[in-house]
């Protein structure tokens, strides 16, 4: 594996083992999403590549099922309903997709997968100013924020530290050249 690949590879394995739930939700509709749009370039190229095509509809298949997976129903009751039929619908365009080579259906799928990840972020930005104006004392919160945001987050002052006047050792007391 080359440098780069690697870099990237440990990247992402950081990002998805430091994510919130919330955060990896997003990342899950991010791959989906790019999984899609590389699927319908596949089919629609010039020398359509349909293995390639193959290959990301059904790794967007998998992203739609690990979506179906991780609705709660019991707390979404009839919104994480709606969101399975939604998914499932999602998941019979792309198996018709795959078999019809209809770029048109993972076009569909990847604006709906667009849609529902710009109103779970929406959701989340709005919780997050919530409990931002709840608790302004808050830093790492306001880091977040600005990362969200595309701002550069604030600089977290260095520790203090500050020596004690006077240590032990072995022998006794010493005192500390200051």
């Amino acid at each position: 594996m080359p440098a780069a690949n690697n870099a990237q590879y440990t990247y992402q394995a950081t990002r998805i083992s430091t994510a919130t739930k919330e955060q990896l939700l997003l990342i899950t509709y991010d791959i989906g999403i790019k999984a899609c749009r590389t699927a319908e370039n596949a089919m629609t190229a010039k020398t359509p590549d349909y293995d390639l095509a193959n290959k990301e509809i059904i790794r967007t298949q998998e992203v739609i099922r690990e979506l179906m997976v991780t609705l709660n129903k019991e707390r979404g009751g009839e919104m994480a309903d709606k969101l399975m039929q939604l998914y499932e619908y999602m998941y019979q365009l792309l198996v018709d997709a795959n078999m019809k080579k209809e770029p048109d259906n993972i076009r569909t799928v990847r604006g709906m997968l667009e849609e529902l990840k710009q109103t779970w972020e929406s959701a989340l930005m709005q919780l997050l100013q919530k409990y931002q104006e709840e608790h302004p004392e808050d830093k790492d919160l306001q880091n977040a924020m600005n990362e969200l945001e595309g701002k550069k987050p604030e600089a977290k002052p260095a520790p203090s530290y500050t020596a004690p006047a006077t240590a032990k050792n072995a022998k006794g007391t010493f005192t500390l050249a200051g």
